[in-house]
């Protein structure tokens, strides 16, 4: 009888102290869980609070940070910082806080398929400013179209970008656009009759160069078309060539080192013309070197530091202010894209997607410091192109 209640009594001693080391251990597990229960973590496990990185709209840009064509990638870079400072500045959106993630591709086809799949598939984006230069866009684009992600390029302006795909955006103008509104401004504003062209030997330069001829033989005449490399030094023997047509305009289609070479040849060997030009005269550059040969000249542009208009100088100063520099055309444009861009998250609650798309194509007559701007059905920008003119070694505004 005793040995029977004494097994009895060690019975229900262990009983209890299981019962309490089970207790303890939940209790320990519960405490210790980063993860309490009841709700969704970012990845779809169960937990009971969104992880605080959630909380934040993030945004990512495409572009070469490093290499031959840094700069481009590094001025979109700080453009897009300052339309996210402004933002947040302002609440963010909806109170959530925008965060900016940015690739760098090197300018390398490979390395910008990395980069925007990165963004999609490991950092969970809204949306994408992006790629800086054409070939980007081509690459990165069909990822982020596929992925329903929005992205606007704010520098590429080859043909077929917008069509792409629906998601796939542009703010700036193409080649062929600033080409032909300079055509039509030349001959309706300036009074300008014969032209003679000179395009570099690249996929810009022959953009601009077909789509110029085309526009001026409809309103006017093309006496002479001569081609030239980038780097070259003499070109005596194209405007030799084209002296002999008696042109009083010289469209150059290419970038401002050569154009200021060109204007001084031509001087030099009196053919007397007008000197236009596209957005790769825009550089202090070119009156450095063109001197008095380059005064008058008239080119195309995305950006004018000197706009007068007040929300052109609010982003100056700010854009000085942070980076103790001026903003150029690629930091504008895309100051002006990332706007637009986070414009549309607003309209559309804070979401991507689908209703991030409709709200793209709502943007009407956006009041960017790059001008007006609309989104045609597909996606491709609508704004008048700035032109400007070298008058006593400064550029001003001509429309």
């Amino acid at each position: 009888m005793f040995k029977q209640s004494k097994f009895i009594i060690l019975l229900l001693v262990v009983v209890l102290t299981v019962g309490l080391l089970s207790g303890c251990w939940k209790k320990t597990e519960e405490e210790d869980s980063d993860i309490p229960q009841g709700t969704e973590t970012e990845n779809g496990e169960s937990g009971d609070k969104v992880d605080e990185v959630g909380e934040e709209i993030k945004i990512g840009t495409v572009g070469p940070l490093t290499g031959d064509v840094a700069s481009y990638g590094i001025s979109t870079k700080n453009g897009v910082e300052i339309a996210v400072d402004e933002f947040n500045q302002d609440g963010g959106i909806n109170g959530r806080p925008i965060r900016l993630i940015s690739e760098d591709t090197r300018g390398d086809q490979t390395e910008t398929a990395n980069a925007a799949s990165k963004l999609i598939e490991q950092d969970k984006i809204t949306a994408i400013v992006g790629g800086v230069i054409s070939a980007e866009t081509f690459t990165a684009g069909p990822i982020t179209n596929d992925a329903k992600v929005v992205m606007i390029s704010s520098s590429s302006t080859a043909v077929g970008i917008p069509e792409i795909g629906d998601y796939v955006f542009r703010n700036c103008l193409s080649d062929e656009v600033q080409a032909v509104q300079l055509a039509e401004f030349a001959v309706e504003e300036l009074g300008l009759k014969k032209f003679a062209v000179m395009f570099t030997n690249n996929d810009y330069g022959l953009s601009l160069k077909d789509a110029f001829e085309k526009r001026a033989k409809e309103l006017a005449e093309v006496t002479g078309i001569e081609t030239y490399n980038d780097g070259e030094k003499d070109f005596r023997v194209q405007l030799t060539q084209l002296k002999g047509k008696n042109p009083d305009a010289l469209y150059i289609a290419g970038y401002y080192t050569e154009a200021a070479k060109i204007a001084q040849q031509a001087k030099d060997q009196g053919l007397d013309v007008v000197i236009l030009g596209a957005d790769g005269f825009y550089s202090p550059i070119l009156v450095d070197l063109g001197g008095d040969a380059v005064e008058d000249a008239v080119f195309t542009a995305g950006f004018f530091t000197d706009d007068p208009s007040p929300n052109a100088q609010k982003f100056v100063r700010a854009y000085t202010d942070k980076f103790k520099d001026e903003p150029d055309m690629f930091a504008a444009q895309a100051y002006d894209a990332a706007m637009i861009l986070l414009t549309a998250i607003k309209n559309a609650g804070g979401v991507g997607g689908e209703a991030h798309q409709r709200e793209m194509l709502k943007i009407k007559g956006y009041p960017g410091v790059t001008g007006s701007t609309s989104f045609t059905p597909v996606g491709d920008v609508v704004k008048d192109i700035i032109i400007l003119k070298v008058e006593n070694g400064k550029f001003i505004k001509l429309r």
